[in-house]
């Protein structure tokens, strides 16, 4: 197998992080990343910092059959919140399982598992890594990605779709396909305005 030299692999690295951008669930259209494709980003995830081992993180994919399901906990969600969401707040909170071609749900594991020595804060940086690895991996696929949370995360109805654990909590989900409408990059920050020395 060829490998890349170094210097080489860190530049594609250093493009395609430069690349890499959010991407609404609304400009993410078919097709999505095909079976073979997918195998590649939960590999990508799988290679996230773990200290211990313990892998304090999981995913959830959405398929096709389940987005009505996942429509159904998202207007109880919004009802939890407000029981008196209108018809049209419904029908909108309902049409965002069916964005994206790809969809998964990010849950981290935050105790109670017999590891009381790495703290939640380690675990979610593990699960951003993964997270991470997985949009870059998407990324170079040519598709489009993006994270979505809200408030529906800790919704009784998405707990119960998702069969969360009480040591368990919904992140964010993960969404991926090809990009619609394309926007600029936004404008990153410089190192002088994250950096300093001591």
């Amino acid at each position: 197998m060829f490998l890349a030299e170094p210097t080489d692999l860190a530049e594609f690295a250093g493009q395609l992080i430069a690349r890499r951008q959010q991407v609404s669930p609304k400009r993410l259209t078919d097709p999505g990343p095909t079976p073979d494709q997918v195998a590649l980003l939960w590999q990508a995830a799988a290679q996230a910092p773990d200290h211990g081992l313990i892998l304090p993180w999981r995913f959830v994919q959405v398929s096709a059959r389940a987005r009505q399901s996942l429509g159904e906990a998202f207007v109880q969600a919004l009802v939890e919140r407000d029981p008196c969401a209108t018809a049209e707040q419904r029908e909108d909170a309902r049409a965002k399982a069916v964005r994206a071609p790809f969809l998964a749900l990010a849950i981290a594991r935050l105790g109670d598992d017999g590891h009381a020595e790495i703290p939640p804060t380690e675990r979610l940086v593990s699960l951003g890594c993964a997270l991470q690895n997985m949009l870059l991996t998407a990324q170079a696929q040519g598709f489009g990605s993006g994270l979505v949370s809200g408030q529906a995360m800790d919704s009784v109805a998405l707990r119960t779709l998702f069969a969360l654990a009480p040591n368990e909590k919904a992140i964010c989900f993960v969404v991926i396909g090809t990009v619609s409408k394309a926007k600029p990059n936004r404008k990153r920050p410089s190192a002088a305005d994250f950096v300093s020395s001591l």
